[in-house]
């Protein structure tokens, strides 16, 4: 662009008319760019007003420092140099099969009167006395899968189960309640066993635990979370034990409230293997566990033990 005479230092000097601020308000470093940039507007005003012509190059954006943009807090960060080529993309963990195994009894194909097996997971904390005592009061027949750290702190209630033979079938949930998975992984939170020999050790300390308790040694296994691989399932198999799955979810892992439990259980059929748990004392879910059993109850359930009865279950667990 190309001005000559004096209207143009007019205009070039109304359109420089700067008010400063102290310049400890804005620092050295921009100070300097603001009057190397003034030093730059004013050389032609001076040159125009002596009725030289004037050439005026436009100002190089770098005289002036870069905004500095705090980093992001995403996955990218902000005024990050671009990388050459793509980015690698993240390794996959190998894709491993759980299954969570059904499990039901023989059918009594009486009208009025379907056969259901309560089973109860006894993980740790303490024994939930309000499902416990409607067993006994109403002579009511459960499976009992005990860890060995159940056992340790609830010898009291473990003393009624041992005292009432007729009602109590004990079985093994583990030692230390670890999903008997062998491979690493996560489930619920939990992490799994991770190799064949931890979910040996979890299996056998389960039955070491019962048998130091006084209990007969166990023909069932039902390992935290109730899911496996297939290879821990063979493995258990192979160590002598049937896979207890089931066939209705009572109490959703304790978590449910007491009016859906005592829905979803008083909803068993002809059949029928429920899992609630036996260890949640202040749980809502043991009120609605307590009540689902005396309605099935008036209703003419048969209750069966595991043991008492044929059953089938699939993924091999059984079979």
């Amino acid at each position: 662009m190309r001005r000559t005479g004096r209207k143009f230092a007019v205009e070039a000097a109304d359109a420089i008319t700067i008010r400063l601020p102290p310049s400890e308000l804005y620092g050295p470093a921009i100070m300097k760019n603001l009057v190397l940039a003034s030093a730059l507007l004013l050389a032609p005003v001076s040159m125009a007003a002596a009725g030289q012509t004037a050439t005026i190059q436009p100002v190089v954006a770098a005289t002036m420092p870069a905004p500095v943009v705090a980093p992001s807090s995403g996955s990218g960060t902000a005024n990050a140099a671009p990388k050459s080529g793509p980015k690698a993309a993240p390794k996959q963990a190998p894709s491993m099969k759980l299954v969570e195994p059904h499990l039901r009894v023989a059918r009594s194909d009486i009208k009025g009167h379907a056969r259901v097996a309560l089973t109860f997971d006894a993980c740790m904390g303490k024994a939930d006395e309000r499902i416990l005592s409607v067993l006994v009061a109403e002579r009511i027949p459960a499976t009992i899968f005990v860890t060995a750290r159940w056992l340790k702190h609830n010898p009291q209630a473990l003393q009624v189960m041992l005292a009432n033979p007729d009602l109590f079938e004990l079985e093994n949930h583990g030692q230390n309640h670890i999903p008997a998975v062998d491979k690493p992984v996560s489930i619920y939170g939990i992490a799994s066993a991770g190799s064949p020999e931890a979910v040996r050790l979890e299996v056998q300390g389960g039955a070491d635990a019962m048998l130091a308790s006084g209990i007969p040694a166990p023909r069932w296994f039902r390992g935290s979370t109730a899911k496996y691989d297939l290879s821990a399932i063979a493995q258990i198999r192979a160590m002598g034990y049937r896979i207890a799955g089931y066939s209705v979810n009572g109490d959703g892992g304790s978590l449910l409230g007491a009016a859906i439990t005592e829905k979803r259980i008083s909803s068993a059929r002809d059949g029928d293997v429920v899992i609630s748990h036996i260890n949640q004392p202040t749980h809502a879910a043991g009120e609605g566990v307590a009540k689902a059993i005396l309605d099935l109850k008036a209703r003419g359930t048969q209750f069966v033990r595991l043991q008492d009865v044929e059953d089938s279950g699939d993924d091999d667990t059984t079979e």
